[in-house]
C-alpha cells in the first residue's frame, strides 16, 4: 500500500486479488493487462494501476459484468467475510424466480459434437481478436 497525494493507494491486479475476485494474481494482472477491467470508466492496461477507496470498477466475471466501488485497502487475502467487506457490489439483484416454477433443465450430458462446439465458442469469448488501433 502506497500513498499517493492525499489518500492511500494499492495495485489493482493485487487488489482483485485480494477481494477475491480472481484466485491468483497472475490471473488478475492477466485480465487488467488486456484491457478487461475499467478503472472509473476507463480502460486500465497495467497492473500497477494505482486504486484507492472509492473509485469504480466494471469487468466480466462468470459470464456477468461486475460493477464494485472499493471501500477499502485489504492489507492480505484473508477469508471471504473479511474480503467482502473491501467493497460495495452496485450490481442490481438477479430477479427473484418464482418458487412455484420448475427449475429450468439443462437437457442432459452433451454430445462430443455439443462439447467440441462449446470448446470453439467458449475461445473465441475470451480470446478477442487483436484490433488495430
Amino acid at each position: 500500500m502506497t500513498v499517493t497525494g492525499s489518500r492511500a493507494t494499492i495495485r489493482l491486479d493485487k487488489w482483485l486479488w485480494q477481494a477475491r475476485f480472481f484466485k491468483t494474481r497472475g490471473l488478475a494482472s492477466r485480465m487488467v493487462s488486456s484491457g478487461r477491467v475499467r478503472v472509473n470508466s476507463e480502460r486500465a492496461t497495467k497492473p500497477a494501476c494505482p486504486v484507492g477507496a472509492g473509485d469504480t470498477l466494471t469487468f466480466a466475471q462468470g459470464g456477468a459484468v461486475r460493477v464494485v466501488r472499493i471501500v477499502a485497502l485489504g492489507a492480505r487475502r484473508g477469508p471471504a467475510a473479511e474480503a467482502r467487506a473491501l467493497y460495495d457490489d452496485l450490481d442490481p439483484d438477479p430477479p427473484a424466480r418464482d418458487p412455484a416454477e420448475p427449475a429450468p433443465r439443462a437437457g442432459g450430458r452433451p454430445s462430443g459434437k455439443a462439447r467440441r462446439q462449446f470448446d470453439r465458442d467458449s475461445a473465441r469469448w475470451l480470446d478477442p481478436p487483436e484490433t488495430a488501433d
